[in-house]
């Protein structure tokens, strides 16, 4: 495939055929991605690829009570977790949780209550003595260092997307990062980055819809003109 068409029809799935990916491809996979950029070629990532079936339950119990809040955050029209939001909101929202997860159970379920069938799963952890975050002693939200990592994870899907497969990154099983890492056996200068799941699509995606580059480049300053096409 063309590097652009990839680039442009390359989105989160999390809807796969039934069928197991074999390490032969993960390994494949695993051997492209590696040549993402990184902050020093210091390569801080790690992938614990998890095929045991309780280790993989486990994950996704422990991925489910976050994802009930995350939904409660939408209804209430909330960006959830935002690191600047309306922390009373978030609250109220939160304590709906639990009437969302009851309705779950009821139904069939979707990604998140069938987690661990994902034909493959990777966990992407990330050394923190082998990153560059240069916002470490910021007093704001820290972000830079995930730029040593989470090319990594974007490749990962390139390459899955060259093996016809697709795939998804989450990172909601971040908020019980340490039961992820007692489950995983993770030394405690390691943490979890999140966790891409891989399988071959029901459908394909071809046209993925984005916000067009002047609703986002500007000329000069933040406030400056649009950059648009010339």
């Amino acid at each position: 495939m063309e590097l652009s068409a990839a680039l442009r029809t390359t989105g989160a799935v999390r809807e796969f055929e039934s069928s197991p990916v074999s390490d032969e491809v993960i390994f494949r996979i695993l051997d492209t991605a590696r040549f993402a950029p990184n902050g020093g070629n210091r390569q801080a990532w790690r992938v614990v690829v998890v095929k045991d079936p309780t280790i993989r339950r486990t994950l996704r119990d422990i991925y489910l009570p976050g994802w009930y809040e995350y939904l409660a955050q939408v209804k209430a029209g909330l960006t959830p977790w935002a690191a600047v939001t309306d922390n009373d909101r978030e609250r109220q929202a939160i304590a709906e949780a639990p009437e969302i997860a009851t309705a779950a159970a009821a139904a069939p379920g979707g990604f998140a209550e069938h987690f661990d069938e994902v034909p493959a799963m990777l966990v992407l952890l990330a050394d923190l003595t082998r990153l560059a975050t240069v916002d470490r002693d910021a007093d704001h939200y820290t972000l830079v260092g995930g730029a040593s990592v989470y090319p990594f994870a974007w490749s990962i899907l390139l390459a899955a997307r060259g093996e016809g497969l697709a795939g998804v990154m989450t990172t909601m099983v971040v908020r019980d990062e340490a039961s992820v890492k007692a489950a995983l056996g993770v030394p405690d200068e390691v943490v979890v980055a999140g966790v891409l799941a891989l399988g071959r699509p029901v459908h394909q995606p071809t046209r993925l819809r984005r916000e067009p580059v002047e609703a986002f480049a500007s000329v000069d300053r933040f406030d400056g003109p649009r950059f648009e096409r010339p």
